[in-house]
């Protein structure tokens, strides 16, 4: 059963993101302030429930959060600052984003720097815990799958539909035949050593 509250304070957000592993697109972060009543016994880690069930709670997360935010980073901007500044970035992009300010935020992991003005924790597999970051996951990770569904009409060769931009073996055959797109991120290893690309 996960926990509705973390610091004791009422408006407590929760913070997550998703695509940290991919090859192509954005990573992508949501910022979820729940009532403290709220209870949903399927809301769990985005990874460890199936796509129907988040598309599911997406919208209950939505009608029933007091409020919430989502953005992207995109590629570009993960090549510039690194993935691991992008994916804060983008938590702090959603946590701007908020209708109402947040007293306290609990982040998913165990790196985030400094929110101005408001104090946070991190929490190792925080969306396993507690439902607002659960919540964030699944939002982060919904809205992160809808633009890269988008994107794959584009570029129907690398099957994003599917694959979301993750390093499977059909993207990395794709990336090897094809070549690379605007969309992927070229700090990455996009393919193995034997297999390097000229950039």
């Amino acid at each position: 059963m996960l926990l509705n509250n973390h610091s004791g304070l009422s408006l407590e957000c929760g913070t997550d993101e998703a695509g940290r592993g991919c090859l192509a697109g954005p990573v992508t972060a949501a910022a979820v302030i729940l009532p403290e009543n709220f209870n949903n016994h399927i809301l769990n880690d985005s990874k460890q429930i199936s796509e129907k069930k988040r598309l599911f709670l997406k919208p209950i997360i939505e009608e029933q959060a007091i409020c919430f935010a989502v953005s992207h980073v995109f590629q570009e901007k993960i090549d510039d600052i690194n993935i691991l500044n992008a994916s804060i970035l983008a938590m702090h992009e959603s946590i701007a984003q908020l209708t109402t300010l947040p007293e306290f935020i609990i982040v998913d992991g165990n790196k985030f720097k400094d929110y101005p003005n408001i104090p946070h924790e991190t929490i190792i597999k925080g969306d396993g815990k507690y439902l607002s970051i659960a919540a964030a996951s699944v939002l982060a990770k919904t809205y992160r799958d809808l633009y890269m569904d988008s994107i794959h009409e584009e570029y129907p060769m690398y099957n994003w539909k599917k694959n979301k931009g993750y390093p499977t073996k059909e993207h990395r055959e794709a990336i090897k035949k094809y070549g690379i797109t605007k969309y992927h991120r070229k700090s990455f290893r996009l393919l193995p050593e034997q297999l390097k690309l000229k950039l």
